[in-house]
């Protein structure tokens, strides 16, 4: 497969966040030092040098930028300071938007200030559509009961109607990104390499393995990154979980249901603890990883913490009694949740949650791969005229 060169690829992955791609001189030393650089698997210094010579088709098919979860030791130990960790980062954002059909994340990439824009007017359009909702079906004085301002039914109709579109906007994500790492080379005449069916089947575990676990992470030397996005990975699915099957229990009260509460205190906390140590991380600069911010990274975690911590406060006020303030924390905290699953989710930051396990099962796949058998050329006719 002939590969396509791009001479202005290098200046294009700067608006994701890839500023000192030009000074690696290619020694190696940051493939020598990570803990996660597999033979076949050799980055970062194989993707670093694909982008100096903007051989696109090459990093847009490829899994490594997945495969490197930025511990930072080979920016630590880069002789010229070309940050290759920030740059496997940059190319993770640049990936996303490949991935995304709709062009959505290469404008939120490439223009922060829009996806601000885009944040703040589905912030508003959520405070009004609920907010209307509970003034002309609800009493602002009721959290609970028939009369709630905004009842747990209704709003878990919402909640499958939004899961509903994310589905149809990340799924055909994930799909291009199959038919780019793997399908353009296994699939159809012109294929290179030979893929069993059987293969999907047998490696499809390594999809929910890593998405639960973050087991490849643990294998880096530093393990409280690891620990941290790890506890924000359990803590989020968690509730997403309780907010999308249980959310009458987690709605009633004011008596605590310790069935379903005691998990949501937990990933409260969790949520809570690693965004703080995240944005601590970032202001302080002190580990590698934290050095460089692109603002979708401060979208991410700002948004995110603004949700955990409302999320707590509708809480604490429904528990105290004070359900009109508990109402009006509740629609604060929606204002967070529905552009963080609308916005976040399929077009930045959390959608690293999808592809980065997907990356893992198919880089197992990749490994199973055989070259495709060559066609054989039709015999040539021969005509032989007797004499």
């Amino acid at each position: 497969m002939s590969t396509r060169v791009n001479p202005d690829l290098v200046d294009e992955l700067g608006a994701y966040g890839a500023g000192s791609v030009q000074k690696c001189f290619n020694c190696g030393n940051c493939t020598a030092v990570c803990s996660l650089a597999e033979e076949h698997e050799n980055f970062p210094r194989r993707s670093m040098r694909a982008l100096q010579l903007g051989m696109e088709d090459k990093l847009e098919g490829g899994l490594e930028p997945w495969l490197c979860y930025y511990c930072g030791d080979c920016s630590t130990y880069c002789p010229r300071d070309a940050s290759p960790g920030e740059t496997m980062m940059s190319l993770r954002r640049w990936l996303t938007s490949r991935y995304d059909f709709t062009g959505i994340s290469r404008l939120f990439y490439r223009k922060p200030k829009f996806e601000v824009l885009m944040v703040m007017v589905v912030a508003l359009l959520t405070a009004l559509g609920f907010g209307l909702v509970g003034v002309f079906t609800g009493d602002i004085h009721q959290y609970t009961g028939a009369n709630a301002f905004l009842p747990a039914s209704s709003v878990h109709i919402f909640d499958w109607s939004l899961a509903a579109v994310l589905r149809a906007l990340l799924i055909p994500n994930m799909v291009r990104m199959w038919w780019l790492t793997l399908g353009r080379e296994t699939v159809g005449r012109n294929r290179t390499m030979k893929l069993s069916p059987v293969a999907y089947v047998k490696s499809v575990y390594q999809f929910p393995l890593h998405f639960v676990t973050q087991k490849r992470y643990a294998k880096c030397e530093r393990k409280r990154p690891w620990a941290m996005h790890l506890a924000l990975m359990l803590s989020y699915v968690t509730m997403l979980i309780l907010i999308m099957f249980f959310l009458k229990h987690m709605w009633a009260g004011p008596k605590i249901d310790w069935r379903v509460h005691v998990f949501g205190y937990l990933a409260s906390v969790g949520l809570i603890a690693a965004t703080l140590w995240a944005i601590i991380g970032r202001l302080k600069k002190l580990e590698a990883q934290h050095q460089h911010s692109h603002e979708s990274d401060w979208i991410f975690l700002i948004l995110l913490l603004v949700v955990a911590l409302t999320g707590v406060l509708q809480h604490i006020l429904h528990r105290a009694g004070a359900d009109e303030a508990a109402n009006v924390a509740y629609v604060v905290h929606l204002m967070g949740v529905v552009p963080m699953l609308g916005l976040e989710v399929p077009f930045s930051k959390w959608s690293h949650m999808a592809y980065r396990p997907l990356a893992m099962y198919f880089s197992m796949l990749r490994k199973q791969m055989v070259p495709a058998p060559e066609k054989e050329e039709a015999p040539a006719i021969v005509q032989t005229i007797a004499a």
